[in-house]
């Protein structure tokens, strides 16, 4: 089954970073944020992947063209019969990876459907370049295969940005709560689509998130699987602060693999 990851965004919330490079290979504990990501699905079997290229796309492109010399020890020879031999392996056996050039300025919904070329099952899975998680995949699929619907999408409850203050008339603080989850359940992307979902996305200026996703709640064609566990976006340079730390400190969730 593809894995559909979109990558092509500009990024602009974390420039300390994304001028430089796009926001996929910004690092995580010394590997691209991307990395993470596509370890995941294959801790889980799931090697195939499809990535929807646009801002410093090139980069990406270089990232995997160089993996093997620079995940590997190796001998070259130099010559007229110049060869390498790699010695030894890295651990990411067997990946395939397809590197679709989707523009510069087209929106999400945009980019799945200019990758949908490379998408050859009644079935596959996407998400964004930038979140990570510990979703167990198989029973997310299973979920979706069990209610029959067209799209399942992963969903977590988010963790306030601000502390909540319980105030009684008189002013008077009763209670401080840092930072508490909401009630509330957001979209962790990690999506579940059957094929027929791309017809509804019109062109490259279509956001997957407006019109697609919102036709398909409106005909019951969506359904949340809730994720209890980890789930946290690298949208800013503090989140990306704080994503390298629960990596340093051998505290990061999204780690299920080996």
């Amino acid at each position: 089954m593809k894995v559909v990851l979109l990558c092509g965004g500009l990024g602009t919330r974390m420039r300390e970073e994304t001028e430089f490079r796009p926001k996929p290979l910004v690092e995580v504990g010394g590997r691209p944020i991307l990395w993470h990501i596509m370890k995941l699905y294959a801790h889980y079997g799931f090697r195939d992947f499809v990535l929807c290229l646009g801002y410093k796309g090139n980069m990406i492109k270089e990232y995997f063209l160089n993996y093997e010399a620079m995940n590997n020890d190796f001998t070259i020879c130099l010559g007229r019969e110049s060869r390498i031999e790699y010695n030894g392996g890295h651990e990411e056996q067997n990946f395939r990876i397809t590197l679709a050039e989707t523009g510069l300025e087209t929106m999400t919904g945009g980019r799945l459907k200019r990758a949908s070329r490379y998408i050859d099952d009644d079935c596959f899975m996407m998400t964004y370049g930038d979140g990570v998680s510990d979703v167990d995949i198989p029973r997310l699929l299973e979920f979706h295969k069990s209610h029959g619907k067209l799209a399942t999408v992963t969903t977590f409850r988010p963790i306030s940005r601000f502390g909540i203050l319980d105030i009684d008339p008189a002013n008077q603080v009763l209670n401080f709560i840092e930072k508490p989850k909401s009630d509330a359940w957001a979209s962790a992307g990690f999506f579940v689509f059957n094929r027929r979902v791309l017809d509804y996305i019109d062109g490259d200026q279509t956001t997957l998130e407006r019109e697609p996703l919102e036709r398909l709640a409106a005909e019951r064609q969506l359904v949340a699987f809730h994720h209890p566990g980890f789930f946290y976006a690298m949208d800013t340079y503090r989140e990306f602060q704080i994503l390298n730390d629960l990596w340093k400190n051998e505290q990061a969730p999204w780690k299920v693999w080996e």
